[in-house]
């Protein structure tokens, strides 16, 4: 399953909704029987890579979208969570 393009109003951030949507789509993606979630990011969204580590993502590949990103050392992180089955 991949989780695409989560994101919480300004002035919402900070009380937990992010947290509390992730964790929604992870017990979906669970309860549906899919064995992995997979998002990605940029590096310059900190706080949502700590959202998602949090979680339990791992970032399994990291990828400059192009030369000038490159230059900037700006990537595109990808983060994989493996799920246990269903009980």
């Amino acid at each position: 399953l991949e989780l695409k393009r989560m994101s919480v109003a300004r002035e919402q951030r900070g009380r937990g909704v992010a947290r509390a949507l992730a964790q929604q789509v992870l017990a979906l993606a669970r309860a549906r029987g899919h064995r992995t979630v997979e998002l990605s990011t940029s590096v310059v969204q900190e706080p949502a890579q700590r959202l998602y580590e949090g979680l339990g993502f791992r970032r399994y590949k990291a990828v400059s979208p192009s030369l000038l990103a490159r230059l900037l050392r700006f990537q595109i992180l990808h983060y994989r969570c493996e799920l246990p089955p269903p009980s």
